[in-house]
């Protein structure tokens, strides 16, 4: 896919059974067990198959506009002072998000099996986007699941959702967010397991899941690594990326494992704090289980039932994470941290202000981090920060947050 990994590499995983040391795993239903073999085979037949990633290339670079560019955020860098911001801008995509890049992947994938059906889950829709994009592209129905309360405070997505042929279904379980979508989406795969194909939208999920979409989102990372070489004449020495479920996280941090120079930060949502259940927080306030397929940091009680996190931010508003970043976690060699609530809201406003980008309220929270590291670094010094998607969407969260109205 990019660079091949080597012996005792930190990007080798996962083993045979989809394993990232104790994390991964095929943790489903038995009606689903041959669904999930059969896109397992599939997917190690494409994944370096030269036809394949030929016309995965070919629709990246007409169809989504990559490669997206790798930005010198002057502006920023001025106001704080400290080391070389640079932005990977994924906001740029078509559909305008790191989201097109996995679907597409996955769309060919659906397409060699035979598909006739495609359903996804979502968040704060970028995926939910990108899937109806991709199906209308190839002719595909395609089903959308998105919590109600997502559905509410993500009206434009879900207006393009149904303007590109999609049915969204709102799900009203639980606290009607990410969790309560893909719920309901594997209750769909299970029912339609012989013409459906479930477009998972992060780096979670039952293997090859996570390892599919790492390697559809890796794209970000090894053009950044090409780009900012070709730029600075070196590696960065440090580069963040918010992660909720972790496609947009792994896919900047996978070709970076190996460079032992390069700090590596995944910014979890922190929401009201971690004093109390308000936020997001699994790899920092949570513990082993099993959701979705897949052993990873969970949310959850003394009990083991799973428990509803909160962040101002629809796709980081999810109680586990993928797996691969649970073992990065324990491995140590890449560090989580919480950012709450205001801390994203402000650096939201900061770079609205002095880069005249309105970055999505995820990505806000990775330059949330940037904005209190960067300022005590070396001012030659380098920071890249995964701008994953744009504001647009996240406008009238914004403005309610604010006390104003659009």
């Amino acid at each position: 896919m990019d660079q091949p990994a080597t012996p005792n590499s930190f990007r080798t995983g996962p083993d045979e059974q989809g394993m990232f040391g104790i994390f991964g795993g095929r943790f489903v239903a038995e009606t689903l067990m041959p669904l999930i073999l059969d896109l397992e085979r599939h997917w190690n037949e494409v994944k370096n198959d030269p036809d394949f990633r030929a016309e995965l290339t070919d629709l990246s670079t007409h169809y989504a506009g990559r490669p997206s560019k790798l930005y010198f955020a002057e502006g920023l860098t001025k106001h704080l002072g400290g080391a070389k911001v640079y932005f990977k801008r994924e906001d740029l995509n078509h559909t305008g998000s790191h989201k097109i890049n996995n679907c597409l992947g996955q769309i060919l994938l659906a397409k060699r099996m035979g598909k006739k059906r495609i359903i996804a889950e979502t968040g704060a829709g970028q995926h939910g986007v990108a899937s109806a994009t991709v199906a209308a592209r190839f002719g595909y129905p395609c089903v959308v699941y998105m919590g109600a309360t997502d559905v509410a405070r993500q009206s434009p997505n879900v207006f393009r959702m149904k303007l590109l042929g999609a049915e969204v279904r709102p799900v009203t379980a639980g606290h009607g967010t990410l969790k309560d979508a893909m719920n309901e989406a594997l209750r769909d795969w299970v029912t339609n397991v012989e013409d459906t194909y479930y477009l998972i939208g992060t780096a979670a999920g039952p293997h090859p899941y996570p390892e599919l979409v790492r390697d559809f989102q890796s794209v970000i990372g090894t053009e950044a690594r090409a780009q900012i070489l070709e730029q600075e004449g070196r590696l960065p020495d440090t580069i963040i990326a918010a992660v909720g479920g972790g496609s947009n996280a792994i896919g900047l941090f996978h070709p970076f494992l190996d460079d032992k120079d390069v700090r590596i930060i995944g910014i979890e949502a922190g929401g009201r704090g971690l004093d109390g259940i308000e936020h997001c927080a699994s790899m920092n306030a949570g513990s082993p289980g099993v959701l979705h397929g897949n052993r990873t940091y969970l949310l959850q009680n003394a009990d083991g039932q799973i428990m509803d996190g909160h962040s101002i931010s629809a796709g980081l508003d999810y109680p586990g994470v993928g797996p691969e970043h649970s073992w990065l976690r324990d491995s140590g060699r890449v560090e989580y941290v919480p950012i709450l609530d205001d801390e994203a809201l402000e650096a939201f406003k900061l770079t609205t202000r002095v880069e005249g980008i309105i970055p999505a309220l995820e990505s806000a929270h990775a330059i949330a981090h940037a904005v209190k590291i960067v300022p005590a670094m070396d001012k030659d010094q380098i920071v890249i920060v995964n701008l994953s998607g744009r504001g647009d969407k996240d406008v009238h969260t914004v403005a309610s947050m604010l006390g104003m109205e659009i």
